[in-house]
This record gives C-alpha cells, sequence and structure tokens, in this order.
C-alpha cells in the first residue's frame, strides 16, 4: 500500500509477540486458581492457611471490628493473590525466585496453545468452534446465577447509570479506546492475517458488520454477569458497589473469586469462572501466534511454504522463547515486569498511533477510492461511502483527541 510506512507491518507484529508474551500469564494466574478451586473449602475463602496473617479477615466478615483490635487488615482472597499465587516482592528490583508452581502453569498454557495452532488455520479453525462457543455457555450460567443474586440490582444500576463527571477524564478516553482496539482486535495485523485465508469473493463487509454487532452486544451482556455478582458483595458487606469494584487483573483475581466465595456452593462456580477465563485467554493466544506466524512465513514465501514442518518449527521456536522470557513474569517480582508489558509494550496509546498512521496509509497515500474499488472488485458492490470518511477523517481524528 504505502512502502514508506512498511514499519507499520513489523510495528504490529511485535506488538502482538509481545502481547502473546505477556497476556498468556494471566492463563497461567487461572490455571492454578482452577486447581485450588478443587477443594472442600476455597483456599482463599479462610484465613487458615500457611500463607495468611494475623490481620486476615474472611469474605463477608466486618473488617471494621479488625481495624479496631488488630490495626491494618487485609482480606484473605487479596492475601491468596499477593503471597500464595504470587509471592509477591516489595519491587521491581526485588525480582525474586521462580514460583515453579505458576511456571508448570506457564508450561501448561503454551503446550496447549502450540497444539491447537500447529496444524495451521485448519486446526485452529477446528479449536475455534469449542472456545467460541463455550465461552458463552458459561457466561450465560455466570449471568442467571448473578441475577438471581441477592443485591444483584445494585450493580446492575451501578453498571448502567452513567458518570457524566467522568467523560472530561482524558484516561477514561484512552482507556475505552484501549478496550475497543483489543476487543477487536484491529490495528495489530490479527485479523488481516485470518482474513488472508478466505476465499476471494468472502463478503468481509458483510462480516466485519456482524463482528462488530457480536462483539459489543456480548461486552454489554458480561456486564450484566460481572456487575451482578459485585452488586451481591456489595450487599453481603454492606458497602457501596464502587468499593467492591476492580480494574484489571484484580477483577478477575479479587474481586470475583471474592464474590464466589460467599456464594452456595462456591467451588462449583468458581470452576466455571475459570474455565471460561482459561476458554477466553486461549482463543485470543493461539489466534495471535496463528497471525504472527503467518506474517513471518508470507515474509518468507519461498522458505516457509514448502510443506508444513518448517512453519511448526517456527511456531515451536516462537513458543519456547515467549516461555522463557514469560518465566520472568512469573517470579515474585513478575507481576511488575507485567504491568511494564501492559502499560507500555502493549497499551492502548502504541495501538492508537498505529491506528493514525494506518488511516493514513489507507485513507491519503494508498488512497480510499482505490480502496473502495478493490472492495468492490471483492464482494460485488461498493459500501456504504461513510466508512470512506471514516478511513480519512474521523478515524485519524478520534485516535488523534483520545491520545
Amino acid at each position: 500500500m504505502c512502502p514508506i510506512l512498511i514499519g507499520l507491518g513489523y510495528g504490529s507484529q511485535v506488538v502482538v509477540l509481545y502481547t502473546g508474551v505477556y497476556y498468556i500469564i494471566i492463563l497461567a494466574w487461572a490455571f492454578l486458581y482452577l486447581f485450588s478451586s478443587f477443594s472442600t473449602e476455597l483456599p482463599w475463602a479462610s484465613c487458615k492457611n500457611s500463607w495468611n496473617t494475623d490481620n486476615c479477615f474472611e469474605p463477608g466478615q466486618n473488617s471494621t471490628f479488625f481495624d479496631a483490635s488488630n490495626g491494618n487488615t487485609e482480606s484473605s482472597v487479596i492475601q491468596f493473590w499477593e503471597r500464595r499465587i504470587l509471592g509477591l516482592s516489595g519491587g521491581i528490583e526485588e525480582i525474586g525466585n521462580v514460583r515453579w508452581d505458576l511456571a508448570l502453569c506457564l508450561l501448561l498454557s503454551w503446550i496447549i496453545c502450540y497444539f491447537c495452532v500447529w496444524k495451521g488455520v485448519k486446526s485452529t479453525g477446528k479449536v475455534v468452534y469449542f472456545t467460541a462457543t463455550f465461552p458463552y455457555v458459561m457466561l450465560l450460567v455466570l449471568l442467571v446465577r448473578g441475577l438471581t443474586l441477592p443485591g444483584a440490582i445494585d450493580g446492575i444500576k451501578f453498571y448502567l447509570y452513567p458518570d457524566p463527571a467522568r467523560l472530561v477524564d482524558p484516561q477514561v478516553w484512552m482507556d475505552a479506546g484501549s478496550q475497543i482496539f483489543y476487543s477487536f482486535g484491529v490495528c495489530t495485523g490479527v485479523l488481516t492475517a485470518l482474513g488472508s485465508y478466505n476465499n476471494y469473493n468472502n463478503n468481509c463487509y458483510r462480516d466485519c458488520v456482524y463482528l462488530c454487532l457480536l462483539n459489543s452486544v456480548t461486552s454489554f451482556v458480561a456486564g450484566f454477569a460481572i456487575f451482578s455478582v459485585l452488586g451481591f458483595m456489595a450487599y453481603e458487606q454492606g458497602m457501596d458497589v464502587s468499593m467492591v469494584a476492580e480494574s484489571g487483573p484484580g477483577l478477575a483475581f479479587i474481586a470475583y473469586p471474592r464474590a464466589v466465595a460467599m456464594m452456595p456452593v462456591p467451588q462449583l462456580w468458581a470452576v466455571c469462572f475459570f474455565v471460561m477465563i482459561i476458554v477466553l485467554g486461549l482463543d485470543s493466544e493461539f489466534v495471535n501466534h496463528e497471525a504472527l506466524v503467518t506474517a513471518i512465513s508470507d515474509m518468507y514465501p519461498s522458505f516457509f511454504h514448502v510443506g508444513h514442518l518448517r512453519k511448526k518449527i517456527l511456531l515451536l521456536g516462537i513458543s519456547v522463547c515467549s516461555f522463557l522470557v514469560g518465566l520472568l513474569m512469573v517470579t515474585e517480582g513478575g507481576l511488575y515486569v507485567f504491568q511494564l508489558f501492559d502499560y507500555y509494550a502493549c497499551s492502548g496509546m502504541t495501538l492508537l498511533v498505529f491506528a493514525i498512521l494506518q488511516a493514513v496509509c489507507v485513507g491519503w497515500c494508498y488512497g480510499a477510492d482505490r480502496l473502495y474499488d478493490n472492495v468492490e472488485d471483492m464482494i460485488g458492490y461498493r459500501p456504504c461511502s461513510f466508512m470512506k470518511y471514516c478511513w480519512m477523517y474521523i478515524t485519524p481524528f478520534t485516535c488523534i483527541v483520545s491520545i
């Protein structure tokens, strides 16, 4: 399209590689939580474990009494997360030892990911039939359970009622943009690589519309499943929902486990939740690696398109190297390294810059009209003319404002 912007392609694949290295750490955490869920009592639900301190209090207990008698208190859920799962050190300068249980879970994640992708898009396509549909089953189960809990309506109100004052906060717009980019997988080349396997005359315009609608509806419904449970947790503890809501890993590994611990048959709901997290994570992970392998093999077609063995070796090399780098994030100071990747290497700012440059490349350098002709040649008709103005004006302007 535009040779002078060839660095965009390389840069997007570097982001995909970085994302694959750090995102799979979430699967390692989720696997360890899942294995811990198969116990007579959830280990994060009590203060009777070796990692708990004297200032520990259990979910559902009133921490005010403990504040008065023991000074600063800490939930058993937080202690399980920081002391049992992470073994969290005081800072990134104290990287500490490898947490070998986490390292084994990380290895398990990479083995599953490798064998989901090792035969190329054909094996990936078959696996997606399960990984793309099973989370909807789990989401429906968790949604029904959440809506039947006392206090769920408070969480839903907190979810649906906006706070207009937050609209003037630039960080809110940055976070919203980051969520959209990662949720839709745009500006990384992943969708482009996967789309290259479609038939030339596949109606990509229709697929894009359906994909956007499905993704938006799924995210909206998932909010009910999450915030209904947070409302229940706030109800049980006599707190405001805003006090129990967490962001980032804290939502999946602190807030939701705390709520699960207060439900009847908590082991069942813990297993359902973490299985859903694992399946969703695997889905994203092996799609990223399929796209990365496709991009590299397309750069050297004469070498990689001779049989599938060389692609499998390439995938194995990427997986092994990524696993070794990932070991740094399952050390006692690994969370700080994870946050560096999350905040900087794979941040929304990076993708926003890519989006601006890609919009300039497509809308101006290559030409929006020329791209329209290409799409018409593929699907047999010209898309809505509004798309051209998005490529040329709306997308770059919106991204610049978000930055």
